[in-house]
C-alpha cells in the first residue's frame, strides 16, 4: 500500500478513544523510551500528559540540539495570486468572497523578491489560491524561470498536482512542496470543502506519495489544527510523517502547525468550529514537543499566524524553521496592498525583532539551506 492508502485504513474513532484512554503510565513510560511508537505519541498529546510539559519541553530541546544544533532556518512566504475556484469556508480566498483578486505578473513578481532580499531572506515559499486555470503549470513554470536563480531554496503551496507536473517543477528548479490535508476525517473535510476540486479528499491525500515519487526534496504536511479533533488529526500527521520517511526516504518531511484564525470577509464555517476544536497555546506547545519526541528527524515549522510571545517561547523546543514578517496577500512586500489575505496573522514584527529573538534564545538565524543552480542568492 502506498501512504494514501495507509492513512485511509485508519479508524479514526478507535484513535480518539485510545487518546482518551491514556494514563499517566502510559506518559511515563514514552518519555522513557528512546525508539516511539504511535501508540506513545498518543500518551504525549493526550489530555493524561498535560501535566508533564516540563519534561516533554525538556526532552524536545535536547533532542532537536542534538539533531539541527543549534540553528533555526528563515524563510518567508510569497503570494503569487488569491484567486481560487474552491469554497473553502474558513479561508478568506474562497471563491465566494467578492473582494479584490490580485495574481502577480512576472515583473510584479520579480520586485517582491527584491524586496523579500533586501529583508535578507534567501528561501522562499510561493503560495496560490487554487485555480488551475488562470493559476497553473504554466504560470507556475514562467514564475520559476524567472526568479529561480535569485534564491536559494524554493518551495510551494499550491493546488495538488500530477507526479509529472512535480517532476517538471523539480527539472525547473523546485525544492519543496508543502500540502496541507486540513483535516484527515473525511467526513469533517466534506463539510468545510464545499465547491470546486478540493472537495476530492482522496486525490489530495495522494499528493505526497505523486510528490515522493517525484523525488522533490522535501514534503511538508500538516493539519489545520481547529477543523476537527485535533488530537486526531495531530496523530494522523505523525503517522503520515512517518510513513512518508519510511517510503520516500530520499526526501525531507516538514511537519507544521497553522490553527485556524480568523479571515477576511468570511465569518461562517471554520470560526464556529474554532472554540471547542482548537487547540489553546499550552495544547499547541505539547503538540509540537510530542512531534519532536516522537520524529527527531522531522523538520517542524511554526508561521506568523501565532503570537510573538508564543513563537519566542516555542522556538527552542522543537522548532527548525520559523517564517518572519509575513504577509499573506499578493504585492504586500513591495508595497502597501489592499488584496485579499487569505488569513490573519498574529506575529507582526519586522524580521530584525525576530531575528533579535532568536538570538537570545541562543540560536543562529540560517538564511540559506543550500544553492542548487548557482543561485546569487
Amino acid at each position: 500500500m502506498n501512504v494514501a492508502q495507509t492513512l485511509l485504513a485508519q479508524d479514526l474513532s478507535h484513535l480518539a478513544l485510545s487518546i482518551n484512554s491514556k494514563t499517566t503510565k502510559d506518559v511515563e513510560r514514552a518519555l522513557c523510551k528512546t525508539t516511539l511508537q504511535l501508540h506513545d505519541f498518543m500518551a504525549l498529546i493526550s489530555p493524561a500528559a498535560a501535566p508533564y510539559l516540563d519534561a516533554m519541553a525538556e526532552r524536545a530541546y535536547t533532542l532537536t540540539r542534538h539533531r539541527f544544533g543549534n540553528t533555526m532556518q528563515l524563510f518567508v512566504p510569497l503570494y503569487l495570486s488569491n484567486l481560487c475556484a474552491n469554497e473553502c469556508t474558513y479561508c478568506g480566498f474562497t471563491m465566494s468572497n467578492k473582494l479584490k483578486r490580485t495574481t502577480l505578473t512576472v515583473s510584479d513578481t520579480l520586485t517582491e523578491i527584491q524586496a523579500i532580499k533586501d529583508m535578507g531572506f534567501s528561501q522562499v515559499l510561493l503560495v496560490t489560491g487554487e485555480h488551475e486555470t488562470k493559476v497553473g503549470m504554466a504560470y507556475f513554470e514562467k514564475i520559476l524561470s524567472a526568479i529561480r536563480e535569485k534564491i536559494s531554496y524554493l518551495m510551494m503551496e499550491v493546488q495538488p498536482l500530477k507526479q509529472s507536473e512535480y517532476a517538471t517543477l523539480k527539472q525547473a528548479g523546485l525544492d519543496a512542496v508543502m500540502v496541507y490535508q486540513e483535516t484527515y476525517c473525511p467526513m469533517q473535510y466534506a463539510k468545510f470543502h464545499t465547491r470546486g476540486k478540493k472537495q476530492d479528499f482522496l486525490w489530495r491525500l495522494e499528493a505526497t506519495d505523486r510528490i515522493g515519487a517525484a523525488g522533490i526534496d522535501k514534503i511538508g504536511i500538516g493539519a489545520l489544527l481547529g477543523l476537527g479533533n485535533w488530537r486526531v488529526d495531530s496523530t494522523m500527521t505523525a503517522l503520515h510523517a512517518q510513513l512518508l520517511q519510511q517510503h520516500y526516504w530520499q526526501s525531507r518531511v516538514s511537519i507544521s502547525f497553522p490553527r485556524l484564525r480568523s479571515c477576511e470577509g468570511n465569518t461562517t464555517g471554520g470560526n464556529t468550529y474554532a472554540n471547542k476544536l482548537l487547540p489553546n497555546e499550552q495544547q499547541l506547545l505539547q503538540l509540537i514537543c510530542a512531534h519532536r519526541i516522537f520524529n527527531p528527524y522531522a523538520e517542524l515549522s511554526l508561521s506568523t499566524r501565532e503570537s510573538a510571545r508564543f513563537r519566542d517561547g516555542a522556538l527552542p523546543l522543537g522548532i527548525t524553521s520559523m517564517s518572519a514578517a509575513s504577509q499573506t496577500q499578493p504585492g504586500g512586500y513591495s508595497q502597501p496592498s489592499t488584496a485579499l489575505n487569505q488569513f490573519d496573522i498574529d506575529d507582526n514584527r519586522p524580521v530584525e525583532e525576530v531575528v533579535t529573538a532568536i538570538v537570545d534564545k541562543g540560536l543562529e538565524p540560517v538564511w540559506k539551506d543550500w544553492m542548487p543552480f548557482n543561485a546569487t542568492a
